[in-house]
C-alpha cells in the first residue's frame, strides 16, 4: 500500500530550538499531503543513542540522524532534515523523486567549505561527502545495518559518508536546489530548501544572510495568533 503521509524527522538542538519550528512551520504552510513530524532529540532517546558526544560535533543530532530508519520500523519511507533549513516549496515535490533502486537519497555536493568557523565559534570540519547527510531521503527498508548499536558504535565518516551501505551506487542523487546550501552557493530564486549551514537567521552574524527574510517571515507566520472579534 502506499505510503500515506510522508515521515519528516528533523534534528533538534537545545541551542537552535526556534530553528526547528520554523523549519516546520515552512515546511506545513506549503506542503500539499499529509506531513508528520518527529524531533530527533537526544532527550527522547534514552536507552536508544547511548555514545558521548563528540567534541568535532556541531550538533546533538551530528550522530542521531542516523537512527531515522530505525525510529521508522524500517518500513517504508522518511526523510531526515537538519534544523537550519527552510524549505521554499511543496514537499511533495521532493516525496515525487523516491526512487526505490536507492537506499538514501541526497544532494551530493561537492565544495570546499569556504569558511573555518561556524555558528556558536565551532570549527568547521571539512571531509568527504560533507553535507550529504544533512537532507537525506531514507528508503528505510534498506538501511537495516543501522541498527542502534551501529550508530552508537560507528565513526563519525563511517556514518556519513555512508559507509554502511554496502556500495556508492545504492546512493541516489536529488538536485543542489532541495539542500541549497547559503553562503556556500550564490543567491538563486528556485532553491527549493535552503540551509543555513554556518548559522542561522538567529544567530546575530547570519541575519542578514541570503533568504534571512523569508526565514524571519515565516517566524512572524509562527509566532501570528488570530484575535477573536
Amino acid at each position: 500500500m502506499e505510503q500515506q503521509n510522508v515521515r519528516i524527522f528533523v534534528g533538534f538542538d537545545p541551542k537552535e530550538v526556534v530553528a526547528y519550528h520554523v523549519l516546520v512551520q515552512s515546511i506545513i504552510e506549503k506542503s500539499s499531503i499529509p506531513v508528520e513530524f518527529s524531533p530527533i532529540a537526544l532527550s527522547n532517546l534514552g536507552g536508544i543513542f547511548t555514545r558521548q558526544r563528540n567534541a568535532l560535533q556541531s550538533t546533538e543530532f551530528s550522530f542521531s540522524r542516523f537512527l531515522t530508519p530505525y525510529l521508522s520500523g524500517y518500513e517504508g519511507w522518511s526523510i531526515f532534515m537538519d534544523c537550519d533549513m527552510l524549505m521554499r516549496a511543496d514537499i511533495a515535490e521532493l516525496w515525487a523523486l523516491r526512487d526505490g533502486r536507492y537506499a538514501v537519497m541526497c544532494v551530493k555536493h561537492d565544495y570546499q567549505p569556504k569558511i573555518d568557523t561556524k555558528f556558536l565559534g565551532q570549527t568547521q570540519t571539512k571531509y568527504e561527502k560533507k553535507n550529504w547527510s544533512s537532507f537525506i531521503l531514507f528508503n528505510n527498508d534498506k538501511c537495516r545495518a543501522l541498527t542502534p548499536d551501529y550508530v552508537n558504535t560507528a565513526t563519525g565518516l563511517q556514518l556519513h559518508q555512508f559507509k554502511w551501505l554496502e556500495n556508492e551506487d545504492l546512493i541516489g542523487g536529488l538536485p543542489v536546489t532541495w539542500n541549497y546550501l547559503v553562503n556556500e552557493y550564490d543567491y538563486r530564486e528556485d532553491a527549493k530548501n535552503v540551509h543555513f549551514t554556518d548559522g542561522g537567521p538567529y544567530f546575530e552574524e547570519y541575519k542578514n544572510d541570503d533568504y534571512a527574510e523569508e526565514w524571519f517571515a515565516a517566524r512572524e507566520r509562527l509566532l501570528f495568533a488570530q484575535q477573536p472579534a
